[in-house]
């Protein structure tokens, strides 16, 4: 390999809570950067529960933090090896490792005293992969004044080009915008839940981690009354920069707007998954009503009922065609953009390279993002 190019791992585990991927990339001096191999995994019932009960206050929850960090640490080391042995190299052969660690608490709008959480315990990730690892990317940005998210809009504006008026929706457990226009500067922002919601409405209903497909919502009606109560959160119509996360949804606030009102449990599937469809075109038509092209990735685009709805809902949204498509089509597979969005963000910190877009996240100016913490 030419060695100007350099190899990263990049780690991510979501708002979803369902598991971890880790992708190797290479990268070149440009920043333009490719996949070259990839690995996931599950979070063991165990990890999840324990992830799942953070997202609340609870007692003795700093230890419960840290434990869930140190376990958290040593799946990301399991998958990394995996990773290696798969792509037959050796620790030494990686620049770094870009860990995101997992989102616990995210509080930005709490001026001076601002704060975003991701657990995770770098040092022993370090020590059990024998590669420097990055960490902690969001905590420069919330100094700064800025939200710490999104943060894949630097990466999809370095990765993504297009002679169109381009947007990428990626979608996670939150959903959140980049807006590419030909003739502008890039921005974005979170623009509602993704696939959280109706994550957390099939397991508490029938145990399975998520609606593969959306089989379960087709099976349901959409219930009119109930989307108009989701999307009259005040969330959806603040202007950015904003960010979110299970701070502000979760099943409570489902349950609160369902209220005393009897929903068969597929309806409520159906609504949520109009919710996610409805409330990012309605962003995207409101921020960048010029787009002419909408390239899908994260989870989301697995989903076949999903990717389908937000193709019918974008002919009613916009008045001239909107191509959508997922990432597959421009060579990226859906799943692991994220992913290769945090190697890239590695490699910025290790160049020295600011990677935060004050235009979408409200910091006062670009900073590095990130923590080394040496092999």
């Amino acid at each position: 390999m030419n060695k100007l190019q350099s190899l990263y791992i990049g780690l991510m585990s979501g708002t979803s809570l369902d598991g971890i991927d880790a992708v190797l990339a290479k990268i070149e001096p440009s920043g333009e950067t490719s996949a070259l191999e990839a690995v996931s995994a599950p979070f063991s019932p165990e990890l999840r529960n324990a992830l799942f009960e953070l997202q609340c206050p609870g007692p003795n929850e700093l230890h419960r933090e840290k434990q869930a960090g140190n376990t958290l640490a040593l799946a990301y080391a399991e998958v990394v090896s995996q990773l290696l042995k798969k792509a037959n190299l050796n620790a030494s052969d990686i620049a770094a490792i870009g860990a995101h660690g997992q989102t616990i608490r995210h509080q930005p709008h709490l001026g001076d005293m601002a704060y975003t959480h991701q657990t995770l315990n770098p040092a022993l990730l370090a020590e059990k992969t024998g590669i420097d690892v990055i960490a902690d990317f969001r905590s420069r940005d919330v100094a700064a004044g800025g939200h710490g998210a999104p943060l894949v809009p630097a990466f999809h504006a370095q990765q993504f080009s297009s002679p169109e008026n381009l947007a990428i929706l990626n979608i996670g457990g939150i959903a959140n915008l980049t807006l590419l226009p030909k003739n502008g500067e890039v921005s974005g922002f979170d623009c509602g839940p993704g696939n959280m919601l109706m994550d957390a409405w099939i397991h508490e209903h029938q145990g399975n981690a998520f609606d593969e497909n959306g089989t379960w919502a087709l099976q349901g009606k959409v219930n009119e009354e109930l989307l108009a109560k989701m999307l009259a959160d005040s969330f959806f119509t603040k202007a950015p920069p904003k960010s979110t996360g299970r701070d502000d949804f979760h099943l409570a606030w489902l349950q609160e707007k369902i209220g005393k009102d009897n929903h068969h449990a597929e309806d409520v599937q159906a609504t949520l998954l109009h919710l996610t469809a409805h409330s990012a075109l309605e962003a995207l038509v409101r921020h960048a009503p010029q787009t002419q092209k909408l390239i899908i990735c994260g989870g989301g685009a697995r989903n076949k009922a999903l990717m389908n709805l937000l193709k019918v809902k974008g002919q009613h949204f916009f008045k001239e065609p909107l191509e959508i498509t997922s990432s597959d089509a421009v060579g990226i597979d859906p799943q692991l953009v994220e992913g290769l969005a945090f190697a890239w963000l590695a490699w910025a910190h290790k160049e020295k390279r600011p990677a935060n877009l004050p235009a979408v996240t409200g910091a006062k100016g670009p900073r590095i993002l990130g923590a080394c913490y040496p092999a």
